[in-house]
């Protein structure tokens, strides 16, 4: 058995841990928001104004903080006066990018608040400036944010909706560079700036405003947009990174059939992140010294292809322990992060790629990713603390790897609680500690491929975990192979 040590220096606290890296997005996209969060109210799955009771209770118990919504791709198509109003009048349209099928608008702006409100989280909006107007991205600012008189206040308050909702993020456009424009970054740079200028901060209302920022590895994007904007125009940027075990958009591999060298390339795929976010780093950092803007991944996530039978438009796809090990990784990569990192969004909340939560009609599932969200609760707001560990390497097939990806942070009360997954499939690895474990859990199966399924029994979740021993203020856990392991210390 491999081993290595922790060393943690409680002394040393780096950057706050935004709640909002543990943020989620609801795309008009397959069965994410209809089946999926919304229900209506006339339907026989048990609802809260249309809001399914089983999935908004699941959701709360990972403590959701932050929701991005409609979009994606459809932000950039979706108009926004289309889905207010009485539900019997609002405008049909096909979802051109996904799936070409009828969206009824029968969920907009108002439901989306009142989902928000039900999860107790923040709202964060991504409006339409690929095929939308000033004045139109204008107005839906002033419909959600206005409490004085005005034509938008006015017609929000005759849709049922007396005092104006609080937002604070709102993006200005998403994937401008594909399909949200197919723009250049100096067109998209001069556009965000129009557009910007009449998103107005009503009352004590303030908009955090979210420019699109590069797709992967696009630093050219990164260093052109920050040229031309400034702190003044924007409060961040937005980075899209997605985990596909090949590489190929064309032949993504499939969700819960792989083999172990797949399996390595999707933890190598994931792994780049944190190379994603330095580098776009230090380019904010020259174009923007004293890091005032900020950093959102606002999408990432694997990407399978689709399961089969199903609508290839939909996107959906199981989910497996290696989706938990490339969960923990990349929330791990992200608090250690925390300083440029201030949000992050897993693609998507419902039955849409790395779904914490799947649905069937009236069934729902809670998937591995749900519980590594789960387990990594109390990162939520703590205080990055500096560790270090001399990391082995995974191998197979010629690919090397870090086997082991960690945090640790302290919360409010000065409890320790650190995370780290064991990336390796075939190898336990023992870990000292310099400080005593009180408890610890773990998320593990005897597969990579093992996934939960409707009406089967849980064969992944979160439990209790006694693998570990203390001894003179310090403490050796084993992390199993294939395994995310959580644990508290004094």
């Amino acid at each position: 058995m491999k081993s290595t040590k922790l060393k943690i220096d409680r002394n040393q606290k780096l950057s706050k841990i935004s709640r909002n890296i543990y943020g989620h997005f609801a795309e008009h996209l397959g069965r994410c928001i209809y089946g999926g969060i919304y229900v209506g109210e006339d339907s026989d799955i048990p609802n809260v104004n249309g809001m399914r009771k089983d999935v908004v209770q699941a959701l709360r118990e990972i403590k959701i903080p932050v929701l991005r919504w409609p979009g994606g791709c459809f932000a950039d198509e979706y108009h926004w006066k289309d889905g207010i109003g009485k539900k019997s009048q609002r405008k049909k349209m096909i979802n051109t990018h996904w799936g070409g099928v009828v969206e009824d608008n029968s969920f907009g702006t108002h439901e989306f608040f009142e989902l928000c409100r039900q999860l107790d989280c923040e709202p964060y909006i991504a409006g339409n400036l690929g095929s939308g107007t000033v004045q139109e991205m204008s107005e839906w600012v002033e419909y959600m944010t206005f409490g004085g008189v005005s034509p938008m206040a006015e017609l929000r308050k005759r849709n049922g909706q007396e005092e104006p909702w609080k937002l604070k993020y709102f993006g200005i456009g998403n994937e401008s560079w594909g399909c949200g424009g197919n723009m250049r970054p100096e067109y998209y740079a001069d556009e965000y700036r129009r557009y910007q200028t009449y998103c107005r901060n009503y009352g004590d209302n303030r908009l955090y405003k979210v420019a699109c920022g590069p797709n992967a590895d696009d630093y050219g994007w990164t260093d052109k947009l920050l040229e031309i904007l400034k702190p003044w125009h924007t409060d961040a940027i937005s980075l899209h990174y997605y985990t596909i075990p090949t590489g190929d958009w064309g032949v993504k591999g499939k969700a819960t059939e792989f083999t172990d060298e797949e399996y390595y390339r999707t933890i190598l795929h994931t792994l780049r992140m944190d190379e994603l976010i330095t580098k776009h780093g230090e380019i904010m950092d020259k174009r923007d010294p004293e890091g005032k803007i900020k950093l959102i991944v606002d999408e990432w996530g694997c990407w399978f292809d689709v399961e089969e039978g199903t609508n290839p438009g939909f996107l959906y796809q199981q989910n497996t322990m290696r989706d938990a090990i490339v969960a923990a990784c990349n929330l791990n990569i992200f608090n250690n992060h925390s300083d440029r990192v201030t949000m992050a969004n897993i693609a998507q909340a419902v039955n849409v790629l790395q779904s914490p939560i799947l649905t069937d009609g009236a069934d729902m599932i809670k998937t591995p990713t749900f519980y590594v969200f789960k387990m990594f609760c109390p990162h939520h707001d703590a205080e990055l603390v500096k560790a270090q560990m001399d990391i082995p390497e995974a191998r197979c097939n010629g690919i090397n790897l870090p086997a082991l990806t960690y945090s640790v942070s302290e919360s409010k009360d000065g409890s320790l609680f650190a995370t780290v997954s064991n990336c390796s499939l075939d190898e336990d690895i023992q870990l000292e500690v310099n400080a005593e474990i009180t408890s610890a859990q773990i998320i593990t199966a005897e597969k990579a491929s093992v996934f939960n399924d409707f009406g089967k029994p849980e064969n992944v979740a979160l439990k209790d975990y006694s693998g570990f021993s203390v001894s003179n203020g310090g403490s050796v856990i084993t992390l199993p192979k294939c395994s995310v392991v959580s644990f508290d210390l004094k």
